[in-house]
């Protein structure tokens, strides 16, 4: 388990630190700014559509490694799936956060996404990982009325 523990680690740092999806989309069909007033964090996120399915995403912004590379994580999770799959995909993601979801065949279409799971053991760090996901929910459910 402590390998499986440095992977995510270094995955999570890998991605706070070069994030290639930390960049403008040249059109965005969804725009929206995410902000976490506890510690600062602040992303804006940008969603291009096709159809149903998230064609592209992108971010911008600052915070801390937590937000930075959930954000990250979170774009290459979704790109491709359609709005239905990445309401799931967020909604246990989320559960998963706050340790209401820990069936592992469950938490497996979360990908790379699952490296957050022990972010659950950090409560002040919480808030940073969700920020995207939370963001993202609010976006494509306003989308979809």
């Amino acid at each position: 388990m402590e390998d499986l523990e440095n992977i995510y680690n270094e995955l999570i740092m890998e991605h706070s630190m070069n994030s290639y999806n930390k960049k403008k989309l040249g059109k965005a069909d969804l725009c929206d700014i995410g902000h976490n007033p506890n510690c600062g964090d602040e992303i804006s996120l940008e969603v291009k559509m096709n159809g149903n399915v998230i064609e592209d995403m992108a971010f911008s912004g600052h915070g801390c490694a937590i937000s930075q590379a959930s954000t990250s994580i979170m774009i290459d999770t979704l790109k491709g799936k359609t709005i239905e799959e990445a309401k799931e995909i967020i909604k246990t993601f989320i559960s998963m956060i706050k340790r209401e979801e820990v069936d592992e065949k469950n938490l497996e279409k979360l990908e790379e996404a699952i490296a957050f799971k022990n972010v659950s053991n950090m409560p002040a760090r919480v808030k940073c990982a969700l920020l995207a996901w939370h963001t993202l929910d609010d976006m494509i459910s306003l989308e979809k009325q």
